[in-house]
């Protein structure tokens, strides 16, 4: 327990040897330390996920998904850890909230940025369909949009194929009825059409001339029907028309199956509308939600900090910041005094001056020492 305690302060940026000394801290520096390491071991595994989306279908996906995974949790880790180490607590309430207000806005950020990963893998089964839904869609778009252009490209050609093969339809029913009318003066039925007289007279041969030419003109017209269709279908292969069909399941399943990031997050924020254009409301606060836990994980170690009161471990690190800078500018003018008194013009062999020195050093470390 004393080693993750250790390993939870250092993780809260605390300095250990002044915590040490003030046991009613520890428990609070435990948590603070507890929500950082945790935020960033829910960055790494949101940044392992995305990246193996990202390099999916490679061999190396799952290795680079660990190793960033890893660097993007360790970034996290350590720009959680200054935020939270550098508020300051001696400053009033107003002065710690403008201090950490950078911060804060820079924790949304972060917490808008690993959530959306997990989202994605949580509502992952919602995602599928609505790609499935959008992949058919698309491809029917497709298929509408080559259909209207090879229309419109062609539409002398496929005007003429339409009236060939409407001359075609009456050329066969006239054809018919004109066989039929053959018969019956061949045979002597009378009607308004036929003369009434059995045997091949002269109306049966004017029937059968009359016959003889609609046929020739349907052959025509067959052939030339046959050499446009001919031509019609090799445009819609050079067009690519032929080559264009409805996905199956399966290759829906295939298309969702290697789906990208981008896709993906696409997929998700449609999930917040229906059909017809107006929002889910359960499905919006649902993803909305989970959003906002992530951004309120990742901004808990600020707030803890600023909720917190002035505690002894404040007192005395302030404290010891304000000694280390007082004897920093000692250090500074005493090295300039050294400086000024060893050297002058070359190196000073006076005895006494260096026996002022010593001296005066002596001094100066007894203070240092007394004072820590």
């Amino acid at each position: 327990m004393k080693k993750i305690t250790r390993f939870f302060w250092f993780c809260s940026g605390a300095h250990v040897d002044t915590l040490k000394k003030y046991p009613i801290e520890h428990n609070k520096y435990v948590g603070i330390g507890a929500t950082i390491f945790f935020t960033a071991l829910f960055a790494a595994l949101s940044g392992g996920y995305a990246m193996y989306f990202v390099f999916s279908g490679s061999a190396f996906a799952v290795g680079f998904a660990i190793l960033f995974g890893l660097l993007w949790g360790t970034a996290i880790f350590n720009m959680d850890r200054y935020i939270v180490s550098s508020i300051n607590k001696e400053g009033t309430t107003n002065q710690q909230i403008m201090q950490a207000s950078p911060r804060i806005l820079l924790a949304i950020m972060i917490g808008v940025v690993i959530s959306r990963p997990l989202e994605l893998k949580i509502f992952d089964k919602e995602i599928r369909q609505k790609l499935r839904s959008s992949y058919l869609k698309g491809q029917n778009r497709k298929i509408d949009t080559l259909q209207k252009t090879y229309q419109q490209k062609y539409a002398m050609e496929l005007t003429k194929n339409a009236d060939l093969k409407k001359e075609k339809d009456s050329l066969e029913k006239d054809i018919n009825r004109s066989r039929y009318q053959l018969n019956q003066e061949v045979f002597g039925d009378k009607t308004n059409q036929t003369s009434g007289i059995t045997g091949y007279g002269t109306y049966a041969k004017q029937k059968e001339g009359v016959l003889i030419e609609k046929q020739n003109r349907l052959k025509t017209v067959t052939d030339d029907m046959g050499k446009m269709d001919q031509y019609l279908a090799g445009r819609k292969q050079f067009e690519g028309l032929n080559d264009l069909r409805l996905f199956t399941p399966k290759q829906l399943d295939s298309l969702t199956a290697i789906a990208g990031f981008a896709d993906r997050n696409w997929a998700l924020g449609q999930l917040s509308y229906n059909e017809n254009g107006t929002r889910d409301l359960d499905t919006y606060l649902a993803i909305s939600f989970i959003g906002y836990l992530f951004i309120l994980f990742e901004c808990l170690p600020v707030f803890v900090k600023l909720m917190s009161p002035k505690g002894p471990y404040d007192t005395a690190l302030a404290k010891t910041a304000e000694a280390n800078t007082y004897f920093a500018e000692k250090d500074k003018d005493r090295d300039i005094a050294v400086t000024d008194n060893t050297y002058d013009h070359g190196l000073d062999t006076d005895i006494s001056r260096r026996k002022r020195i010593i001296t005066a050093q002596s001094d100066y470390d007894f203070e240092r020492h007394s004072y820590e």
